[in-house]
């Protein structure tokens, strides 16, 4: 049986699967990897949470069907957030929806919204489920490149200036994934203005919210005057609270997108499971210290990472939030490409890195380091690379990879 599947096959390789086996394959022969791979948080999720899931699931009743638009609990619970930490009114009956993470919002979303051959605005690097679930959905996406020394706005500008249909939608994510780049509210009040003279959906990734290491946290596009008039943001608990495997989200915004999603997941899911969205809520309304000791780790972890690549003679941008940090690939090295940089470090210095041109083509020169192993383990990720950096020639000749010939590793 041989099928032509339309949607698979507008999909590329997944590029952290070639990554991704080999450190599987190298972990079954004994090798140690420190894995900085997957932004999958390591630490516990709080006891406090944790005790309102246990409290909960013993209530046979909450076994039954959940709502696939979140109970009216955990939406209150989300718009009293907004409230506090942004200042801004959110009606919790048609202006929120909860998702199952964040990423499943974005993609029901773009099936709600999307017409086979509308254009889409997507940062290019980006987390790939921005541009893919339009992908997947039907939709033409028009990449424009970001980074930290890159003009987003002339960017922008230059990719929709020749578009035809024009585009319906812009995707943005700040503080980034992969980038780390972060911005202010002004930068948000030039995009909402930039998006209502061209008729411009706005669709925000704000999963990064509470990740933040000085004294400016990060703002919502909500907080402009008029953005709900065209933009929807999304937010998750995974990194706030240490809960990734709870998948809890919320798309928060403009009515009309709301109602769309809430449209689409009625006929896709009954919602997460009722003491998920209780345990939720309390993780909401609770006590926030734990908030400040995730944010206080990550940045601990930071200062030893970069701390210790800057030892090792590599010299990486210090993120002001997310749990990542976005290196360009050292010089020595950077005529590889991401993917073969990625795998020589795994094969040569026991660590797992994401690739950067998982993320897109802009990022191929760069590689993704996520802060998700402990202090001990960063200090001797950095020993291994300093190790890895010191025998730069020899290993480019080991591989046949001199400046001259870049053959597979």
């Amino acid at each position: 049986m041989h099928n032509e599947f339309h949607r698979i096959k507008r999909l590329p390789p997944y590029v952290f699967a070639e990554v991704n086996a080999m450190k599987y394959k190298a972990r079954a022969e004994g090798a140690d990897i420190i894995d900085f791979g997957m932004g999958n948080p390591d630490s516990a999720t709080p006891e406090h949470i944790v005790d309102k899931l246990v409290e909960t699931v013993r209530n046979p009743r909450t076994h039954r069907y959940s709502t696939s638009r979140g109970i009216p609990g955990l939406r209150r619970a989300n718009a009293q957030y907004y409230q506090r930490r942004f200042g801004v009114d959110i009606d919790p009956e048609t202006e929120t929806i909860v998702t199952l993470g964040s990423k499943e919002g974005l993609a029901n979303l773009a099936m709600a919204i999307t017409t086979p051959g509308d254009v889409i605005l997507s940062p290019n690097p980006s987390y790939p489920i921005h541009p893919y679930g339009f992908i997947i959905a039907g939709a033409v996406i028009r990449h424009f490149p970001v980074g930290p020394d890159i003009d987003f706005f002339d960017s922008l500008a230059r990719a929709i200036k020749y578009c035809v249909p024009p585009p319906m939608a812009l995707i943005l994510n700040f503080p980034s994934n992969p980038t780390a780049v972060t911005v202010d509210l002004d930068f948000y009040r030039e995009v909402v203005d930039f998006a209502r003279k061209r008729d411009l959906l706005i669709l925000s990734d704000l999963a990064y919210a509470e990740i933040y290491f000085d004294d400016n946290p990060p703002p919502s596009i909500l907080q402009v005057p008029g953005a709900k008039d065209l933009a929807i943001e999304f937010t998750s608990l995974s990194k706030t609270y240490s809960m990734p495997g709870w998948r809890i989200g919320f798309a928060t915004g403009n009515k009309e997108l709301v109602a769309a999603l809430t449209r689409i997941k009625s006929y896709l899911d009954y919602g997460a499971f009722t003491p998920i969205q209780v345990a939720a809520t309390a993780a909401l309304n609770g006590d926030q210290s734990c908030v400040e000791e995730f944010r206080t780790l990550y940045r601990n972890r930071r200062d030893v990472l970069i701390g210790g690549l800057a030892k090792a003679g590599w010299d990486v941008p210090s993120p002001a939030a997310t749990m990542f940090a976005w290196a360009e690939i050292p010089p020595a090295f950077r005529h590889l490409g991401s993917l073969e940089f990625s795998k020589m470090l795994l094969l040569e210095a026991d660590v797992a890195v994401a690739p950067g041109i998982g993320f897109g083509e802009y990022g191929d020169d760069h590689v993704r380091i996520a802060l998700v192993e402990n202090e001990q383990r960063i200090r001797q990720a950095c020993r291994n690379i300093r190790r890895f950096m010191s025998r730069s020639e020899e290993i480019l000749e080991k591989y046949g990879h001199g400046a001259d010939n870049a053959s597979e590793v």
